[in-house]
């Protein structure tokens, strides 16, 4: 008889991911994180973070680097909760040990697991081909078959429907797009494909390499006609309150996207930083703000806004 895989995603992209695929009713933990849908805040959480999210960017910082310093992991697993909802799969990831749980604890939290142990999957994406392949993956873990293969090649042809739109433009605009604003960090990862996608140039990120920091100095000399600010873990509202911080700041003033209003907030924290079905939205995102002659469609003022 077919049994239904029991499912613990201790990664908000992952746990988009399962919902997107029609399999949220398998879910039966998540991550502290895991926030969307609205429905999978119902669920046990089986991490906890030992950094106060609700802190300033630079307080952040200092946190993590503390914790690291002292060689502490930043988030907590709850074992015993592990155990009690009996998983059959638990999804993780193996790219960022700020961004979530590491694969390390995981693999340790199961390494006396009793009785049969749970699959044990890992997400590492950093392009969105990347992407694609990780929902295949969770896909064949659940079982989902040929539904979990329509689902997912209706959201490649989203992106298709982007491109065939964007392929044609003469003018891309330079663009840069911030991940953390103190201390300094380009988005990197599947940001700066995105950028291209929706017709721009990115000034300094390289598709699939890793966000990193950078100096003000620097960003003078990029001078980008259009910035889009994403930090990590934040939505629009503390992306503008961020903002202020370097809003004063001479180098800032100075530059063209900033003398001509090309400055832009967006949810970083429910579209660029989860490598999941939203990055489609968040191509779109995109496009709204680097070709806003095409589209529209439909998320200025609610998932991103002119500063």
């Amino acid at each position: 008889m077919f049994k239904t895989k029991r499912v613990v995603s201790l990664l908000p992209a992952a746990t988009e991911m399962v919902c997107f695929l029609g399999a949220s009713s398998q879910l039966v933990g998540r991550s502290h994180e895991c926030d969307f849908p609205e429905e999978v805040r119902t669920l046990p959480a089986c991490t906890a973070s030992r950094i106060d999210s609700n802190a300033s960017s630079a307080e952040i910082e200092k946190q993590v680097a503390a914790l690291m310093t002292q060689k502490s992991p930043l988030y907590s697993v709850d074992v015993p909760l592990l155990h009690r909802l009996q998983p059959d799969v638990i999804l993780t990831q193996a790219q960022c040990d700020v961004c979530a749980v590491s694969l390390g604890e995981i693999e340790q939290a199961v390494a006396d697991w009793p009785g049969s142990k749970p699959q044990v999957v890992t997400l590492s994406s950093t392009r969105l081909a990347g992407v694609w392949e990780d929902i295949r993956k969770v896909s064949d873990a659940i079982d989902l078959g040929d539904d979990g293969r329509a689902r997912l090649k209706a959201l490649k042809n989203r992106v298709v429907g982007v491109i065939e739109k964007t392929c044609v433009v003469t003018r891309k605009p330079r663009v840069l797009c911030l991940e953390w604003i103190s201390p300094l960090m380009v988005a990197g990862n599947w940001v700066p494909e995105l950028v291209e996608l929706a017709g721009g140039l990115d000034v300094i990120g390289k598709p699939g390499s890793h966000s990193h920091w950078f100096q003000p100095g620097q960003l003078a000399e990029l001078n980008p006609e259009i910035i889009v600010i994403m930090p990590c873990g934040f939505g629009i509202q503390r992306a503008r309150k961020e903002l202020e911080s370097i809003a004063q700041e001479t180098f800032w003033k100075s530059l063209a996207a900033v003398r001509t209003g090309k400055v832009f907030a967006v949810d970083g924290n429910s579209y660029f930083n989860r490598p999941g079905p939203r990055l489609v939205e968040s191509l779109e995102i995109l496009t709204e703000i680097i070709q806003p002659k095409i589209g529209p469609f439909g998320h200025e003022g609610k998932a991103w806004e002119r500063v």
